[in-house]
């Protein structure tokens, strides 16, 4: 009893005084962007005045989307990466924790030995022995900082895999949208190919009939052998898109799951509030990552500080000795020992000194990457904003655009058919109407990518939130 009484007034003094920390007090540096979106005729205005924290549910609201992002959440290898990333560095956290406590060992050991040959007397050793063998007393923060250090690698690496997971499902969003433009592409192009090679039957007659020239069936022999080209592209990019989905998901695509054109994208793709606050980039993943990076180079400059000071150790063993089981723990028997030793190296050439100046340059690094993580995110969103501004003016040109050219080329047609008009007119008013198609659905898919991007770029889902929630109770 008595020994448990010293032994405890020995090791509670060292660990209170571990309480002791040389790293600098963190303060969050002011966000290096205006407090609000730039506005202007490119911008739209926006009314939310808080945060707001959406989930993809939300944003991508066709079911079909969503039974893809469920299963790439499942079974995309990327994120199963970086969820073994997060777990990897949870437990290097308690490892150097560890290091802060005192480490009990226990040790047995049992021997005979006889003498003259065999017929002398037997002897019988037994040994027991336990304690602390060396316990460093941390006086000066080292290994507080340490596990503090590792604690926000830990933290910054949870926020990396919330941003391989919003890269997933907007990768997986995009790809989807693709595969829809890419169908209309695929239409848009046959009946191009078909009306090209009613119009080649047709200048083959006329040349036949001697109304036509030469150079009248080989002009329309190029518009339909270029839309056959363009088939033959369009499908083999739809096939990609699906390699493409079937990559992002880890598994084979169900291709019920998919868009039959890019109108579908659009009727289900809401737009994501992007708040009037800049404050909204804090919460990015990226942002939250390169902030516990800088959180973590701070506590290593406390760490490269206190090697600067002498490292003192405690220890503290208790043995038994005996001959056999029943004499081993006898008063007589037992042996204790207390005992401390402090190093401190006098010179070692300035490398503890330009340690800590290593530590500090390290944390004037991740400062500048951590502002220049929110600048970034500033002129992402700032971008698609200014993009998502223009958006309903591009629409609605483009779909003025195409029905003025649908409308010129069956006027074209029909006065090329009576003859008013010759073939070079027609032609070129089914190249326009064609250009003009692939115009729309172009315009049409820039608006389901603006709505992907700003998803991404604002960072903001539910599973941030969630695993945020997690950390009190999964960190050490």
């Amino acid at each position: 009893m008595k020994l448990n009484l010293r032994l405890t007034a020995a090791v509670l003094p060292a660990l209170a005084l571990g309480a002791c920390s040389l790293a600098p007090r963190y303060v969050q540096p002011v966000a290096p962007v205006a407090p609000s979106w730039p506005a202007g005729n490119a911008y739209l205005a926006q009314s939310e005045a808080t945060l707001p924290v959406v989930s993809y549910r939300d944003v991508f609201r066709d079911p079909r989307l969503q039974a893809l992002i469920e299963q790439a959440l499942a079974n995309n290898r990327d994120l199963r990466v970086a969820a073994a990333n997060v777990a990897a560095a949870r437990a290097q956290v308690r490892v150097t924790r560890a290091n802060q406590f005192p480490a009990v060992g226990l040790s047995a050991a049992a021997s005979e030995s006889q003498t003259g040959g065999g017929f002398g007397r037997n002897g019988t050793n037994l040994s027991l022995q336990g304690g602390i063998s060396s316990f460093e007393l941390d006086l000066f923060g080292k290994l507080a900082n340490a596990t503090e250090a590792d604690r926000n690698i830990a933290l910054a690496t949870e926020a990396a895999a919330r941003t391989v997971r919003l890269a997933l499902v907007a990768d997986l969003a995009q790809a989807w949208a693709n595969y829809g433009a890419d169908q209309d592409l695929l239409k848009i192009a046959e009946d191009t190919a078909q009306n090209a090679s009613d119009s080649v039957r047709l200048s083959f007659a006329r040349l036949r009939g001697g109304v036509a020239a030469r150079t009248e069936l080989r002009q329309a022999e190029q518009v339909l052998e270029t839309a056959r080209g363009d088939v033959a592209a369009q499908r083999a990019l739809i096939a990609q898109d699906v390699n493409a989905i079937r990559l992002l998901t880890g598994a084979e695509v169900d291709e019920s799951l998919l868009p039959t054109g890019v109108e579908e994208v659009n009727a289900s793709f809401a737009e994501v509030p992007a708040g009037t606050s800049t404050q909204i980039l804090l919460r990015r993943p990226d942002v939250v990552q390169a902030e516990y990076q800088l959180r973590a180079a701070n506590a290593d400059i406390g760490v490269a500080r206190a090697q600067l000071f002498p490292s003192i150790s405690l220890s503290a063993l208790i043995g038994f000795a005996g001959q056999s089981l029943s004499s081993l723990f006898e008063g007589s028997s037992r042996t204790t020992s207390f005992g401390g030793d402090a190093a401190w190296s006098i010179f070692n050439a300035g490398g503890r000194v330009a340690n800590v100046e290593v530590t500090r340059a390290q944390r004037d690094a991740a400062l500048a990457s951590y502002e220049g993580a929110i600048q970034t995110a500033f002129q992402e969103v700032a971008d698609a904003l200014a993009d998502q501004g223009t958006l309903a003016e591009r629409l609605r040109a483009a779909s003025a655009f195409t029905e003025a050219a649908r409308d010129n080329a069956a006027l074209a047609e029909a006065t090329y058919q009576r003859g008013i008009v010759g073939s070079l007119e027609n032609l070129d008013a089914q190249r326009s109407l064609y250009f003009a198609r692939r115009s729309d659905i172009a315009v049409r898919l820039q608006q389901a990518r603006n709505r992907v991007i700003l998803y991404r770029v604002l960072g903001g889902d539910q599973a941030t939130a969630a695993v945020d929630a997690r950390q009190s109770t999964q960190m050490p």
